[in-house]
């Protein structure tokens, strides 16, 4: 009975030194969670490192004011362009994003300027991306202020744009009917490439889906593991890694992924692809530009889109498709990009290719899903 009393205590007496100490030298995350301490920066920028990093927390915080005002060359751009600068000049991944980490590393500094790279990790909904900066730093009297590398927006002059793209409309029997409730035959759409791999985090079944129809499909796949045993495994379906939108006689890649799954363990796989009659149109098109692989170490596909229409594309999702030199398929990767496509603005993707996957690609292809605000494609 008095051990247990003893402990009790020594809890007690544990937790309140703690909190006494998270009170009198608190720990930099939790400042900077609280908001800056004093209200002005959240350690004093004596270093051009430290600078970089209250920027990098303001950002976090969104705390857009205070940023502005510590930039040393904010009157180059007002801070509604810096604001834009950092969460995208029209809807997009961006908008949403949240700054989910920042990491700061130096270059080189002399007495007066330093030069930094600050290396931003957002956060959306469909995974993480980094925006990389490369910062230049300047002394401002005791202390040091970061000058900002803004991307200024680029502006397409007014021009005409001539609209002559196929278009499908779909005509329902009746206003309140479901989505996807149709009375009409499903489009025909076939599996026409399945292959799995085994990889460090499980089973990934990657494949191509045409469709043979003369009209457009919303398309998905789902596959099911099968052990050796005939127990089922693992049911899945592709989610966003397949371009869902189909018109008629296009291919889309797909992947599905089976975590924690060794192939080994497999015995059959069950595929069965799914379709549903939309309205579709050929437009937005969107070119893909300067398409290169770049051979291992460090292998990647790099290009650039070009969004050819009139209108804005929200969210564009490059899916590529890596063949060997037989022509067949050995792995399929993609890219969201994270900033909104204007009109004729090329904008570059970039795409990474596994070690022990590279070394087998000798071609490629690449089709773009695209959103819309009011549309998609």
């Amino acid at each position: 009975m008095n051990k247990g009393r003893l402990l009790a205590v020594a809890i007690v007496v544990a937790t309140l030194a703690l909190l006494a100490i998270g009170t009198i030298w608190p720990v930099p995350s939790a400042v900077a969670y609280a908001g800056g301490g004093k209200g002005d920066l959240l350690v004093s920028p004596s270093t051009p490192e430290a600078a970089a990093n209250d920027l990098g927390t303001q950002i976090r915080l969104h705390a857009w004011d205070k940023a502005y005002s510590s930039l040393a060359n904010k009157a180059e751009f007002t801070q509604s362009q810096f604001i834009h600068d950092l969460t995208g000049y029209a809807l997009s991944l961006r908008t949403y994003a949240t700054l989910d980490g920042f990491e700061v590393q130096p270059l080189h500094q002399s007495a007066n300027d330093a030069e930094v790279i600050m290396k931003l990790r957002w956060s959306t909904v469909v995974g993480t991306f980094e925006d990389k900066r490369d910062v230049h730093v300047v002394r401002s009297g005791d202390h040091w202020a970061v000058n900002w590398p803004i991307v200024p927006e680029q502006h397409v002059p007014p021009q005409v744009i001539p609209v002559n793209y196929l278009r499908w409309d779909v005509i329902k029997s009746g206003s309140g009917d479901d989505w996807g409730a149709q009375d009409v035959e499903a489009p025909h759409v076939r599996i026409v490439d399945m292959h799995p791999v085994n990889r460090a985090d499980g089973v990934v079944v990657m494949g191509e889906l045409l469709n043979e129809d003369v009209i457009p499909a919303y398309v998905s796949v789902r596959a099911t593991l099968v052990a050796k045993s005939g127990s089922v495994l693992d049911s899945e379906g592709s989610f966003d890694m397949i371009s869902h939108t189909l018109l008629p006689k296009q291919v889309t890649p797909f992947v599905i992924r089976f975590p924690g799954i060794d192939l080994s363990e497999v015995g059959s796989i069950r595929m069965v692809p799914q379709s549903v009659l939309v309205s579709a149109s050929a437009d937005p098109v969107i070119e893909v530009q300067n398409q290169q692989y770049n051979a291992p170490p460090g292998a990647t596909l790099t290009g650039q889109l070009s969004n050819q229409s009139g209108q804005t594309v929200n969210v564009a999702h490059v899916l590529s498709s890596f063949y060997d030199k037989n022509g067949q398929l050995v792995w399929v990767a993609g890219q969201y990009i994270d900033r909104a496509l204007q009109p004729q603005i090329p904008v570059d993707f970039r795409i990474s290719v596994p070690e022990d996957i590279a070394r087998k690609i000798n071609t490629e292809r690449t089709v773009v899903s695209t959103y819309a605000v009011g549309s998609f494609q």
